[in-house]
């Protein structure tokens, strides 16, 4: 998540629709046709669209895969095929802050530790963990609706804090994609925070979303401290690790929740 986009200064105005592509194109790596440049800060209000239709199609891989499987073997072909829809996007900003986080130094010694290609020791591990966390809550949700609305309150409220995150905290670095994507507005944080709680509740209800949400707040929070405390804010990995961290918190909350 390092590498800099190329950013309209003048995008032509897009509608949801428009936005939702764009948004569908920045996050995953579907065989989608190409969106042009726009304005992809406007367009993270269609973020959590995007975790809706990846949590519903990762719901029908998971329910296909313990038709003939144990739940934990399902779960983790499950994850795997999210990873492999995202193209890792978000998996690589958390390895990249966790070995950020874990260098000796200071804050240009952190962010330098974070360009680096190379995932050392603590990235390593936090993707075991992350990983390993999502799977085995997922096996332990019930089979079907649970499972699904699980899943889609996971990856559309996780997306939703992207934004969210971005008002609260500065650019660490004047370069990355973090900078480069630029600040989406108030009105663009509060239209995505809506969506994700609006696909959670339409799935867990309001006891079960005021429990996924909680725990997405602590998760997410948790980052945003970090970050602004060992980095002076985000970039593009941090971000990453915020959906992460909200994401893997949200599931746990769930299978607490629904079992």
């Amino acid at each position: 998540m390092s590498e800099s986009p190329v950013i309209d200064e003048n995008p032509p105005p897009r509608s949801w629709l428009g936005d939702a592509h764009l948004a569908a194109v920045f996050l995953t790596r579907l065989p989608l046709p190409d969106a042009g440049m726009g304005d992809l800060a406007r367009s993270m209000r269609a973020f959590p669209l995007v975790g809706i239709a990846l949590g519903l199609g990762t719901a029908a891989i998971a329910w296909a895969a313990a038709s003939v499987l144990p739940p934990l073997p399902a779960a983790l072909l499950a994850v795997l095929a999210l990873v492999l829809a995202t193209g890792a996007l978000h998996e690589d900003g958390l390895a990249d802050l966790a070995d950020g986080l874990g260098a000796r130094g200071g804050r240009e010694r952190r962010l330098e530790v974070m360009r680096d290609s190379r995932t050392g020791a603590f990235g390593v591990l936090a993707l075991i963990f992350s990983i390993g966390l999502r799977a085995s809550a997922l096996a332990a949700i019930p089979l079907g609706w649970g499972q699904c609305a699980a899943l889609v309150a996971a990856l559309a409220l996780s997306r939703a804090l992207i934004p969210a995150a971005m008002q609260v905290m500065g650019p660490a670095r004047t370069d990355g994609l973090g900078a480069g994507a630029g600040c989406p507005d108030a009105t663009v944080a509060a239209a995505a925070a809506g969506l994700g709680l609006l696909a959670c509740l339409i799935g867990l209800g309001l006891s079960g979303t005021l429990a996924v949400l909680l725990a997405a707040l602590a998760a997410g929070g948790a980052v945003v401290w970090l970050a602004r405390r060992a980095l002076g804010g985000y970039t593009g990995d941090v971000l990453g690790a915020v959906q992460q961290a909200a994401e893997i918190a949200i599931l746990l909350a769930a299978a607490g929740a629904l079992t």
